[in-house]
């Protein structure tokens, strides 16, 4: 009986073995050429910074370019629904950021399935916003802002970027959770918004660290950073957890795929991004960026999806937002 188990044993190794050999071969020939990165925001935007910084770092470990291509457009919509249709070879990847989750809630009508046709690859950055005011504004806390919303409501404007983006549900649910009434003011973009706040024609804003360079000039008022630890860059500014408990509202930055794209190739390009973001010159340039590194498996990343579609699409349900 001893020796037919050991050749089937034999055998079945042998069958595994070929099985995964071809897995094995498009892992170690992967790329066949250049790699394209879409993302769907514009150049010079936060995003599209964090993006070339990965796909440089790609290029030098896989000895291929890896070429961004902005297909700006549809809140991101447009650039995923390309890849979501792009041969699964992983030669046509994506850069995603938290919109492209919170799109799965915000749009009901899409050609394509976020977390059906997206694969994740890796998450790779949390990006870290803060509660700015205008120098002008009154408060000089949470606390003492909370009170001035609920004594004057619906005179505070509040500045975003437009309707269901991250600035903007950052501050819907602080309203939420304070009870306050704030008016929401839409621009065409981040920048904008900041703008306005700077000069004083809107009051308040859940901004990106795009804000820091104006905080450090004493042209913004920081009352506390949206995550729920402290920001290193602004280490003397609260959390809005610090007082409005169990408040917590961050973006992040990663990297995807079409959804039948091998899972040796989605490894591989996983483990090169992990290895990448452990590179202490690559780290420091993120962190100069201002944003914590994540890293992990396509699983965790994966499960960090999940989470931020559950959160944030009951603040859209509640808040009844819609695209504007």
């Amino acid at each position: 009986m001893g020796r037919p188990r050991r050749q089937i044993l034999r055998l079945a190794a042998g069958v595994a073995a070929l099985t995964a050999a071809p897995r094995l071969a498009r892992a170690q020939a992967y790329p066949t050429g250049p790699v394209r990165i879409l993302i769907g925001f514009p150049a010079g935007t936060s995003a599209d910074t964090f993006a070339r910084l990965m796909g440089q770092c790609l290029a030098e470990r896989f000895g291929r370019p890896f070429v961004i291509e902005n297909r700006p457009g549809a809140g991101s919509n447009i650039a995923a629904e390309t890849v979501a249709a792009a041969a699964p070879d992983g030669q046509t990847l994506i850069w995603l950021t938290a919109a492209n989750a919170t799109n799965a809630t915000f749009y009901e009508k899409m050609s394509f399935n976020f977390t059906r046709d997206i694969a994740p690859v890796a998450a790779i950055a949390r990006t870290i916003f803060v509660m700015v005011v205008n120098p002008s504004f009154p408060a000089k806390t949470v606390p003492e802002f909370i009170a001035y919303a609920k004594a004057h409501p619906g005179e505070i404007n509040m500045a975003s970027g437009g309707s269901g983006t991250g600035i903007h549900l950052y501050g819907e649910l602080f309203k939420m959770m304070t009870g306050t009434d704030m008016v929401q003011v839409q621009y065409r973009g981040d920048a904008p918004a900041l703008t306005d706040v700077i000069a004083g024609r809107a009051q308040v804003m859940f901004a990106g660290s795009t804000a820091l360079e104006h905080v450090r000039a004493g042209e913004l008022r920081p009352l506390a950073v949206t995550t729920a630890a402290r920001w290193d860059a602004l280490p003397g500014v609260p959390t809005v957890a610090d007082f409005v408990p169990g408040y917590e509202a961050s973006g992040w930055q990663a990297l995807g795929a079409p959804k039948a794209t091998p899972g040796a190739i989605i490894d591989r390009l996983n483990r090169e991004i992990n290895a990448g973001l452990a590179d202490p010159s690559l780290k420091a340039r993120y962190t100069e960026l201002g944003v914590t590194l994540l890293g992990g498996t396509p699983a965790d990343f994966a499960s960090l999806i999940a989470e931020h579609i559950d959160k944030w699409g009951k603040v859209i349900r509640a808040g009844n937002i819609r695209p504007e």
